[in-house]
């Protein structure tokens, strides 16, 4: 007797007979003395809708959770996730994002308010709606922070969360293409691959940069940030490694584990101050499973704090005011929010040197398709960026307060399209902004988006720092490499020269660079949404994982601390489950 084992409710009718034929076909069934045992499993396996763990979002944190908790095949996990499955194409490839940020298959399209900081410009904030999360239309870029980020957390009182505190678990996340190190881990689930793509335009800019007194750095998550080079990327042989690959692929076999798609949540049941009950929706009917020891949001910087809202925890006048019984009173929670805000300066160079130059035409686009079909190389295996900077201004004399994304191609944005002309990109972002924004629910219904309010260039010092990366900008690009290779500036406006006309020009030209965090921060105090072991302070059995928990934002690309802050939080899980079961047991 052979077996045959297939989840029911995760296929079609037809699907489920297409994959009988194949794996008849493969096993060579091919009479009636083969006995065919066929086991369709319609329901969750666990029994009844209880699980021992509810994981709300499979993002960057949420598939993390999922390997980890459903790893010693006993504890019953269910991942829920308001997305499809990844089985986009372009999702997988590294150029994808052109084609996935922006589209309502596979990004929620969040819209901020009107922000007087830029001038009452609406931002765009794209967030992956797919397994993955935004780990699967990002930019593929590696990057930890600095080790003063988390020391900075530690003295806040988020004890644990130190830099010699989580640097292990860095480690432990990373299989690292360049090896071993102190610094870096080799039997981790996540690929980090160095930059195939590359143009000597590229090595011309981080010249430029050396010359202005930033050193080369070929590894900024080693000992010092500071410095120059080539981004690593979350690839492995030009293909992308979101947490989905890294982390759920291997685990989607387990019978422990129930990976449930396209179930949109709308809150978080509680009963008693205790946590118990999810209540979701999918293909138009309510349901609810129970949790019998946690419940974990990792909706991400905008979804969690909404999810708690949403739940009656938050502010009890907000939460009043949409009809929504008070859980617990938390005003913390959706304040504290934090971004990134890119400057993008652009720049028509003299020789066609730029990829708007490769693929302006469809015969190079197919040629640059074929490429990548058949090398897994060229364009369309290229990151967001190609080449980092971490450099100081003068306001800043200890560490690195400025980013650079340095692309050899132009765009007004993702999606839209390469310029028809020969052009490069330095987009420069402030790495610690002073400025504090919030979200908010605008509803009680889980469908309508809130309201996000960044509130950029709000402080003295996000301004001054705005100006003086515009001018690092242009003292780069008139340095002896990168000289010779420009012929006009678009961005920023070459007549803006002094300090208010500068300001101006960044308010303007302004992006996010797709950073939200600090929605649910951690913190000793009791005013903070969290405990620094992760736990929703008021409510029992119910934590928050994702980008959202951090007290202040790195410095640098959040995908990297997620899923450490996720590894972690796995241990922190773990470890508190005897006491919540000897606590069940007395209850």
């Amino acid at each position: 007797m052979r077996s045959y084992r297939v989840r029911a409710r995760e296929h079609t009718p037809e699907r489920l007979v297409e994959e009988l034929f194949c794996w008849t076909h493969k096993n060579d069934l091919r009479g009636p003395h083969d006995l065919l045992h066929l086991s369709i499993n319609i329901g969750p396996m666990t029994s009844g809708n209880h699980y021992d763990y509810v994981i709300v979002g499979a993002g960057s944190a949420g598939c993390v959770l999922a390997n980890r908790l459903s790893a010693d095949g006993t504890t019953r996990v269910a991942l829920l996730e308001a997305g499809g499955r990844d089985t986009n194409p372009w999702i997988h490839v590294p150029v994808g994002y052109f084609k996935t940020i922006h589209n309502p298959n596979t990004d929620w399209c969040y819209v901020t308010e009107p922000d007087p900081g830029l001038g009452g410009r609406q931002l765009k904030w794209p967030r992956g709606k797919v397994l993955g999360g935004s780990s699967s239309i990002n930019g593929l870029l590696y990057v930890r922070g600095q080790r003063e980020d988390y020391d900075r957390w530690a003295e806040l009182g988020c004890e644990g969360w130190s830099y010699q505190d989580v640097l292990p678990y860095f480690r432990r996340a990373e299989n690292q293409t360049r090896g071993e190190d102190e610094y870096h881990g080799v039997d981790g689930p996540l690929r980090v691959s160095n930059m195939s793509f590359v143009r000597p335009i590229c090595d011309d800019f981080i010249a430029g940069v050396e010359a202005t007194g930033t050193p080369r750095n070929d590894d900024i998550n080693g000992e010092e940030q500071e410095g120059v080079g080539y981004y690593q990327l979350t690839a492995h042989k030009g293909r992308r490694c979101s947490s989905a690959v890294a982390y759920l692929k291997p685990a989607r076999a387990r019978p422990n584990l129930d990976i449930i798609t396209k179930a949109m949540v709308h809150r978080i049941v509680c009963e008693n101050g205790k946590a118990v009950a999810v209540d979701f929706e999918r293909k138009g009917r309510r349901q609810q499973i129970h949790a019998d020891a946690e419940i974990v949001l990792c909706a991400g910087a905008i979804g969690s704090p909404q999810l708690l809202e949403l739940s009656g925890i938050g502010d009890a006048e907000l939460l009043k005011s949409h009809g929504i019984p008070c859980v617990a009173d938390r005003p913390a929670v959706g304040e504290n929010l934090q971004d990134h805000l890119q400057l993008r300066a652009v720049f028509k160079t003299v020789l066609p040197v730029t990829l708007n130059d490769e693929l302006s035409n469809p015969l190079q686009k197919l040629k640059a398709g074929l490429q990548y079909l058949l090398t897994r190389t060229g364009p369309l295996s290229m990151a967001a960026s190609q080449v980092y900077a971490f450099s100081r201004t003068r306001l800043s004399n200890r560490r690195p307060d400025i980013q650079y994304h340095f692309q050899p191609l132009s765009a007004d944005s993702p999606g839209e399209g390469l310029h028809p002309f020969s052009a490069i990109t330095a987009s420069v972002c402030q790495l610690r902004p002073e400025s504090r924004g919030h979200i908010h629910i605008k509803s009680a219904d889980a469908d309508v988006h809130p309201v996000i309010t960044p509130n950029y260039l709000s402080t003295e010092l996000d301004c001054q720092t705005a100006v003086e990366a515009l001018r690092h900008v242009r003292q780069v690009m008139a340095s002896g490499p990168m000289q010779a290779h420009i012929k006009e500036t678009l961005l920023p406006d070459p007549a803006a020269e002094d300090d208010d006309a500068l300001l101006l020009e960044a308010r303007r030209i302004a992006n996010t660079i797709y950073h939200p965090a600090g929605t649910c921060r951690m913190g000793a105090d009791a005013d903070s949404v969290l405990d620094p072991r992760l736990r929703v302070r008021g409510v029992e059995r119910l934590r928050v994982v994702d980008a959202s928990v951090m007290p202040e934002i790195v410095s640098g690309n959040t995908n990297a601390p997620t899923i450490m802050i996720a590894e972690r939080a796995a241990d922190l899980i773990k470890e508190d489950a005897p006491e919540l079961q000897a606590a069940t047991r007395s209850a």
